[in-house]
This record gives C-alpha cells, sequence and structure tokens, in this order.
C-alpha cells in the first residue's frame, strides 16, 4: 500500500471515529429511517374564523423544551431531537365549520395536507437530509365543538362535562379532541396533530400527549402490550412527561443500547442535574379540588440537595386572559409549597412555575385545576367560548326553551334575585360626568382622557357587593369604583399602569394612595377581553377580585378611608365610575344589597 494510500486510510477512520455515535444510531420502528438525528418542525394552526391565543408561542415553546428535554433523558446521545417552533400562526384557508365536515380522521388528514403542502415540507429525498423530519400541528381547535378550559361540551341542550378527572386531577383525552399521527415511511417523514383539548390547557400529562402524537407514533413507535405508565401507553392519564418514559424494550428495537458497565463507572455519565430536575420538579394542588375562598398552594417536589434561588408562580382565569403574578418569597434551600392565592367563585384555573437553582439550572412547570362548590359540580363560564358562541344562552341558565337570538350573548351570568341593576338606572345625558359617556344597546361606554367619571344614582346600604363585567377597548390603564364604607367615600383602584407591573389598591387609606398595604401588582385586563369585577363592603371589611381571583381582602376601621379631590363628584352619598386613559365597555353592574338598604337618586 502507498504512502498516500495509508494517509487516505487513516484519515477516513479518523473522519468515522468522529462522527460516529457514542452508541450508535437508532432508527423507526421498522428501521428503514435513521433517527440518531430527529428534526420536529411544530406549527400553530389556525382556522380562517379563529383568532390566535394572545401567548400562542409561549405556550409552543413550553412543549418544545418539554419534548427536548425527555427525549435528551430517554436517548441521551444516540438520538438527538430538535424542535422548531414555525415563527408564525398558520392560518388556514378553511373556516371551522369546513375543517370539521366528516370523522377525525378527515379533519387530520384536511389539516396536516394543507399545512405540509403549503409549507413545502420535507420535500427532498431521505439520504439527502441531515435528519428525520416531523411536521408536528398543534391546532386552535378539536373535532367537535368543546370548551376546553372549562371542559363542556353542548349535549341535549346543556354543557356537559367531558374530560378526564381522576381524584381531583386533570388529564386530557376529551372524546371531542381527536389527536392523529402517522409515521409516513415511503416519504420518510412523520405527520401528528394534537387538537385543542391535547395542549391547550396545561391539564397534567399535556405534555405526554404531544410527545406521544407527535414523536412516537410519527416514527412508527406503536402501543406498548400490555398497556403500562410509560409514555406510549397510558402516560398521559397519570402525570406529567418527566413522571413517564419509554420502554426499554420499544428502544432497543430502534436500534437504542443500554449503557455499559464501564460507562456507568464514568461519573461523567451520570444523569445531569439540568436532567435530574426535569425528572422530579413537580407542582401539585393542594386541596386538589378547593372551594371558593379556600387558600391554595402548590405543593413542590425536589431532587435532594438542591438549593432553589428564586420561583415565579403564576395563574390565569381564562385561556385568553393574561398571566397574574403571584408574589412569592423564597425562604428556604427547598420550599415544601407556594401560594397561588384564593378564588372567590367557581372557575377553572391554570397555573405555571418557573424555578432557579442557585447553580443556575432552571426547570418549569404548567397545570390546571378547577375550583369548585362541590366535587362533582361543574363550574359554568360566565361567557362562552368561540366554540361555544352558537350555543343557546338558556345552557348556561338552565333553561331548556329556545331563547331566539342570542348574537351578544357571551355575558350570560344571571343576576341575583335581590340585585339592583345599576347599570338601567344610569342616563349619561343626565348624570354628572367628566370626558364623554355613552349608552347602547344596554351598554356604557366612556371615553379616552385622565380623569373622565360618572356619578351614578345610586346610595348603597351599609354592606353590600357590587359586580361588574368590563372590557377595556384600548391597553388596558386604570379602572376605578367610587364607593361608600360607613360615612366615608373610597375608591376601589384596578390596573393602575400599562406595564407588566400595573397596580390596584384600596383608595385612600390613611391618606395613602397606591403603594398602600393593599397594593397588588400585576395585570388583570386584556384589551377586548371581558373580565368580571367584583367589590364587597361589609362593615370594616373591603374585599376586590377579578376573575374569580382576590386580590384585596383589607380590614380596618372606615375612618381611615378617604377618597381623593381629583375623583370627586357633586353627590358625596353617590356611587362613581372612574376610568384613566382607557376606554372601557361596561356590560353589566349590579349591586347586591348584604345588609341595609339602598336608595336610588333621581337624575337631573
Amino acid at each position: 500500500m502507498s504512502s498516500h494510500s495509508l494517509r487516505s486510510l487513516c484519515a477516513l477512520l479518523f473522519t468515522l471515529i468522529l462522527v460516529a455515535p457514542t452508541y450508535g444510531g437508532t432508527t423507526t420502528w421498522d428501521g428503514k429511517n435513521d433517527t440518531s438525528r430527529i428534526e420536529v418542525t411544530v406549527v400553530y394552526f389556525v382556522p380562517a374564523d379563529r383568532q390566535s391565543l394572545p401567548d400562542w408561542k409561549d405556550r409552543v415553546q413550553y412543549y418544545a423544551r418539554r419534548l427536548e428535554q425527555f427525549h435528551a433523558r430517554e436517548f441521551g446521545d444516540q438520538s438527538k431531537l430538535t424542535v422548531t417552533v414555525h415563527p408564525e400562526p398558520f392560518v388556514s384557508k378553511e373556516t371551522t365549520e369546513t375543517l370539521r365536515e366528516g370523522d377525525a380522521n378527515k379533519i387530520y388528514f384536511r389539516t396536516l395536507s394543507e399545512v405540509d403542502r403549503t409549507l413545502a415540507f420535507a420535500q427532498n429525498k431521505p439520504e439527502e437530509r441531515d435528519a428525520f423530519p416531523i411536521l408536528l400541528v398543534l391546532s386552535e381547535i378539536n373535532w367537535r365543538p368543546l370548551d376546553d378550559f372549562y371542559r363542556l361540551h353542548p349535549e341535549g341542550g346543556k354543557l356537559v362535562f367531558e374530560g378526564n378527572l381522576n381524584q381531583g386531577q386533570h388529564f386530557p383525552g376529551a372524546t371531542s379532541g381527536g389527536a392523529r399521527a402517522a409515521y409516513l415511511a415511503n416519504r420518510g417523514v412523520g405527520w401528528g396533530l394534537v387538537s385543542g383539548d391535547g395542549w391547550r390547557v396545561p391539564y397534567r400529562g399535556t405534555d405526554c400527549v404531544v410527545y406521544h402524537e407527535g414523536c412516537g407514533h410519527t416514527v412508527g413507535l406503536p402501543h406498548p402490550e400490555p398497556g403500562n405508565g410509560s409514555v406510549m401507553s397510558m402516560g398521559q392519564y397519570r402525570g406529567w412527561i418527566s413522571e413517564s418514559w419509554l420502554d426499554k424494550e420499544q428502544k432497543s428495537r430502534m436500534g437504542w443500547e443500554p449503557a455499559s458497565p464501564e460507562s456507568l463507572e464514568d461519573k461523567s455519565d451520570e444523569p445531569s442535574l439540568a436532567l435530574e430536575l426535569f425528572t422530579r420538579f413537580r407542582a401539585i394542588p393542594e386541596p386538589m379540588v378547593p372551594k371558593p375562598n379556600q387558600d391554595v398552594r402548590l405543593k413542590l417536589d425536589w431532587p435532594a440537595g438542591v438549593q432553589v434561588k428564586s420561583l415565579r408562580v403564576r395563574y390565569q382565569t381564562a385561556i385568553d386572559a393574561p398571566w397574574i403574578d403571584v408574589p412569592n418569597v423564597v425562604s428556604a434551600a427547598q420550599p415544601e409549597t407556594v401560594s397561588l392565592g384564593r378564588f372567590d367563585r367557581e372557575i377553572p384555573i391554570s397555573y405555571r412555575v418557573d424555578a432557579e437553582l442557585h447553580s443556575g439550572e432552571t426547570a418549569e412547570i404548567w397545570g390546571y385545576l378547577q375550583v369548585r362548590s362541590e366535587a362533582n359540580q361543574n363550574p359554568l363560564p360566565r361567557r362562552l367560548s368561540d366554540d361555544l358562541f352558537q350555543t343557546r344562552t338558556s345552557v348556561i341558565s338552565g333553561d331548556s326553551s329556545d331563547s331566539g337570538d342570542t348574537s351578544d350573548s357571551k355575558v350570560i351570568a344571571p343576576f341575583p334575585a335581590n340585585a339592583v341593576d345599576l347599570l338601567s338606572l344610569i342616563d349619561p345625558s343626565h348624570a354628572f360626568t367628566t370626558g364623554e359617556w355613552t349608552k347602547r344597546d344596554g351598554k356604557l361606554e366612556s371615553s379616552k382622557g385622565y380623569g373622565v367619571r360618572i356619578e351614578l344614582p345610586y346610595t348603597p346600604p351599609a354592606e353590600y357587593r357590587i359586580v361588574a363585567i368590563v372590557e377595556p377597548l384600548d391597553p388596558p390603564d386604570a379602572l376605578l369604583f367610587g364607593l361608600r364604607a360607613s360615612d366615608k367615600r373610597f375608591a376601589a383602584l384596578f390596573n393602575y399602569g400599562k406595564t407588566d407591573v400595573a397596580k390596584s389598591a384600596i383608595e385612600n387609606i390613611d391618606n395613602k394612595n397606591v403603594g398602600n398595604q393593599t397594593t397588588f401588582s400585576g395585570n388583570l385586563f386584556k384589551q377586548n377581553q371581558m373580565s368580571q369585577v367584583v367589590v364587597e363592603v361589609r362593615g370594616e371589611r373591603v374585599q376586590m377580585s377579578v376573575d374569580g381571583h382576590r386580590i384585596v381582602d383589607w380590614q380596618g376601621d372606615a375612618s381611615r378611608l378617604s377618597l381623593s379631590d381629583y375623583w370627586s363628584t357633586p353627590n358625596d352619598q353617590a356611587l362613581m365610575l372612574g376610568c384613566y386613559d382607557c376606554r372601557y365597555r361596561f356590560h353589566r353592574i349590579t349591586l347586591e344589597p348584604i345588609r341595609g338598604k339602598g336608595s336610588e337618586h333621581v337624575q337631573k
């Protein structure tokens, strides 16, 4: 052999050593396609008649990270999975109605075909690719109508619970969902579809569904027999993907090899703290099914020996509502629980917890719970979701008779029997106002300006509760309710400031404005999104809530309360509404007397 040939052979061998995986590569289930590298393209799919979720990318990227972490833990360096999120929502040419024609298989092929064709996905030959390509579509809709945040679908003129509820915990798998996947061996690609129920709301186990359909069936993995708690079997009904696994027998069939005894002795081959944190970190609600006005905490699980630096806790009370931060202070190396707060009515809650260790590792977990008065009593929505908008208003109220036109029936909660309809009493043409106030179709709207206010022709009783359905028409800023306690006038201020740290508080306490001891930080409203605001005045106690979450609970002598001249109106006995640099639409304002009797004024 010539020296040139010898040098060429050595160079070839050296190259093979460098590029060869540590344990050899993996393949699809049939052995035809190399999966030592997998590239998943995730697409957020929105029908032509629907709106994108405001935080869709945040949700999708959460699942992307979970998939990568799980795959790395299960396969090590024998199969590298990377996820790329398509940068914009994929807006379909089809409407929801058109996409839903036929059964769940029809919606699967119709959806995937449109996305594949439009993106010209993986058009090159398999031998020309650097990685096995998977197209994973996360759809905004389900196969059939379903409010997946409340877990309700229309049936027989009622809204009926549909989902998996086991010992108080919610898992994905509603019949209306219809997730599907396939390994297209001839093209050498994978196709996966996860419907809204499988990912939009972070039930415990949604990340299992996304991997099961998007990374399991798409490479040919079947369901193991007999069934077990693995991610390709019953994992989605048992916990997060971090609590699940892939069967060794299935991985071996794909070419995976367990670590050798020699590598087990090598400390560098032990699982990293980051993967250990991924596996062990959990946040479980306590109690699992809280009741209204009950403190809700999250029980945290950690790997042994970690030192926690910080925690961020957030919750959401509607699928398209803002995420609200809950202040928490880390007071132990491994906090056992964190507060989620308390909620004043039956309502679903999504939550998320982000943790950082002093050593730099981070972890995150998303979850879901429902506040219920009774364990078997489902919360009912105060407004219809887009998927149920055509459902009759009577479905919610329990009246099975045809209620006629419901084109404006997203606000559907019935009045309490003894409630005073304050909105019906207001006549902007006769009331004291600053700024411009208009009333049409039974709704009250303010103009945009500073200190815009309107006096309501009503003096409240000694104790009362005000419930309002409000909608900011601009980027949200302050909303104010002028109130009375004993003989003192004061105000409940909501969402002052157009930043991530908007402030809410009682104005004024001991002549102190925002920043006093009642101040709550966090965005409460979203532009063009209706929210329920509740203010309750009982003796020496004032409580403020938004969308079921109590943000202020103050007790003290009413003599400490006052109202600044900035928000004054001529009749200091009357109630008042105020807006600051934001137009607000009021869909409903009711007052429920708790003790005493209020009085109506004549507007002049």
